[in-house]
């Protein structure tokens, strides 16, 4: 984003401010002239000006309380002091106030320049940064989900157009691209808004607990069933149902959910009462199915049944148009997290966070910028303050564990760093780390991080 710049300059002589308006005009500049603060003030807190040159020294309102003024009134406009020589401790002070910078009269015309130029550098990121805050607040409109990319775009339509309907959605997609904060906005833009949304992670539940959690069980059917207990369907009975990782469930809990969805009826494990509902089915799996069924892995007509209307949410390295929205979403919720003031991140960090190509998808970048936010010492995000995968643009992140971490921290690095560098497939995350699934899942649950690898009870809205 190139813009044009408008620069006041304030000093009660009449030389200096010609002088600088003839210098700063040459360099492409507006420039507006005020003779004295009182002047000054008024145009900088009422007009539109990007920097301010102001003598320190003027009858009146001083230089000093011009400095006050705009640094609190109009915070992000940066001032540049001017004082004469052998005055250097009054331009300490004015930097203590908040100054950008001084400079001491004679002026050297070319670190002027040099000053201006790199004071509306940061004034450009902080532009920048409000113009996407408010571009990101228009787009969360939707269910907050943030993206203005045409893939996203076509995503946007296929939902509202499902959404007022009863067909059961199969949700594709990585790991990371958000595919649950699309499950919540077909639930929420659905005539069933008002009613439950119940949401099940399959892989995070073993095998024979994942059809007593869906169907509910009567006392004493297995061991451990002590009172009954209603299923999520059940539950959810005239709202929504979510399955996420509908790949993970086996053969028998497939047959049972196939009749719900056919006969809109069922039975508790270990009852005989036959228990009716009306759910509408969400689905969502970030692996192939149609390929499930080709290998027998997953029942045809079950996958027909969930298939009804089909929603690919694309990886983010196919819309890197969303990045900006995304990256200030991410930025504004981890430093009010954080406590800090973070006006922006710089070009050199925004072209590192572009050329890279996210394998965690929005998960990871969330990931990288609350990192970065941490990191940062200054109010503007710089290249250093990225994770070194993303400096070096390097797809499959080294692990990197610090001297004295404990063996339970240095194992949580390592199951959490592969999990993101397999894109979030569990899989092949326990197969490089040669543990089962069942404990991949475990210690994911021990680390306050569910199945998907978002943190417990955490709301992802920016996505």
């Amino acid at each position: 984003m190139s813009m044009k710049f408008t620069i006041l300059v304030i000093d009660d002589e009449k030389n200096i401010r010609t002088g600088l308006a003839a210098a700063l005009e040459m360099d492409g500049y507006d420039v507006v002239l005020a003779a004295d603060g009182s002047e000054g003030l008024d145009i900088a807190l009422h007009g539109e000006i990007d920097l301010v040159i102001t003598d320190l020294r003027m009858p009146g309102v001083s230089g000093e309380e011009v400095l006050r003024r705009v640094t609190t009134e109009t915070p992000g406009i940066p001032v540049i002091v001017l004082t004469g020589h052998g005055t250097v401790e009054n331009a300490v002070a004015a930097m203590r106030s908040g100054a950008y910078d001084f400079l001491t009269k004679p002026l050297n015309l070319d670190r002027l320049s040099l000053l201006v130029k790199r004071a509306l550098q940061n004034r450009e990121l902080v532009l920048q940064h409000r113009e996407l805050l408010r571009e990101m607040e228009n787009k969360k409109s939707f269910e907050h989900i943030i993206g203005k990319s045409p893939a996203m775009n076509k995503v946007f339509e296929v939902v509202k157009r499902v959404a007022p309907t009863k067909a059961s959605v199969l949700i594709t997609g990585e790991s990371g691209v958000g595919k649950e904060l699309i499950a919540n906005a077909l639930h929420n833009l659905s005539p069933r808004k008002d009613a439950a949304f119940v949401k099940v992670h399959c892989a995070a539940l073993a095998e024979t607990l994942l059809e007593s959690e869906l169907f509910g069980h009567e006392k004493g059917s297995f061991t451990g069933a002590v009172a009954r207990k209603r299923g999520r369907f059940e539950l959810a009975n005239d709202g929504s149902i979510f399955l996420d990782e509908i790949g993970e469930i086996d053969q028998q809990v497939q047959i049972k959910l196939l009749r719900v969805l056919q006969e809109k009826k069922f039975e508790r494990v270990g009852g005989e009462e036959t228990i009716e509902v009306d759910v509408r089915c969400i689905t969502a799996t970030n692996r192939d199915l149609d390929k499930e069924v080709a290998e027998g892995k997953f029942r045809e007509d079950l996958y027909y049944r969930l298939n009804v209307v089909r929603i690919h949410v694309p990886p983010l390295r196919e819309r890197k148009d969303d990045i900006p929205l995304l990256m200030a979403a991410f930025i504004r919720e981890f430093a009010e997290e954080n406590g800090k003031k973070i006006d922006g991140i710089d070009a050199k960090a925004r072209s590192a966070l572009y050329a890279y190509d996210w394998p965690g998808n929005i998960r990871q970048l969330r990931n990288c910028l609350e990192s970065a936010v941490v990191m940062t010492s200054g109010p503007i995000i710089a290249l250093d303050d990225l994770p070194p995968s993303i400096r070096s643009g390097d797809e499959i992140p080294s692990i990197h564990i610090p001297v004295g971490a404990t063996m339970a921290e240095a194992e949580k690095q390592v199951i959490l760093q592969t999990l993101s560098a397999q894109n979030g497939n569990k899989t092949k995350t326990a197969e490089t780390l040669a543990i089962g699934r069942k404990t991949l899942h475990r210690k994911l649950g021990e680390y306050g991080i569910d199945s998907r690898g978002d943190e417990v009870e955490q709301s992802d809205d920016a996505e």
